[in-house]
């Protein structure tokens, strides 16, 4: 049974991963500065609803205000050359897809809920 609390998780979780992806995606340095900050505003989110609320206010004021503000202006300032950021990708896509796989098994290997005893843990008091 859906509540309006786990509709609410999702739909930040939902922000966070897809401007989290658009992070790494969108070939504007600006744009995915910009979505940085999306991404940090909906785990602020997540957070309150987790009742850290010193942690969630803390990240909107020291990396959204602070951090992702003086990132922007780097990234504004820069003039960075397109050209030559692109000619090496080709190149080494190989190694990277390698390397990839190797860390996402790796992560899988040690994040699996039997290496962490998490099958055997009791269920959590309700509120």
């Amino acid at each position: 049974m859906l509540t309006p609390l786990h509709i609410i998780f999702y739909l930040f979780a939902t922000v966070a991963v897809c401007s989290a992806v658009a992070v790494i995606t969108v070939r504007n340095p600006v744009r995915s500065v910009l979505s940085l900050v999306v991404t940090f505003f909906a785990m602020a989110g997540i957070w309150m609803l987790l009742h850290a609320e010193f942690l969630s206010l803390i990240l909107l004021l020291v990396y959204v205000g602070a951090v992702m503000t003086l990132f922007l202006f780097v990234v504004m300032m820069l003039s960075i050359d397109r050209e030559s950021v692109r000619s090496g990708f080709v190149r080494y896509l190989p190694f990277g897809i390698i390397v990839v796989l190797i860390i996402t098994g790796l992560t899988i290997a040690a994040v699996g809920p039997e290496n962490f005893c998490l099958t055997q843990m009791p269920a959590p008091a309700p509120e």
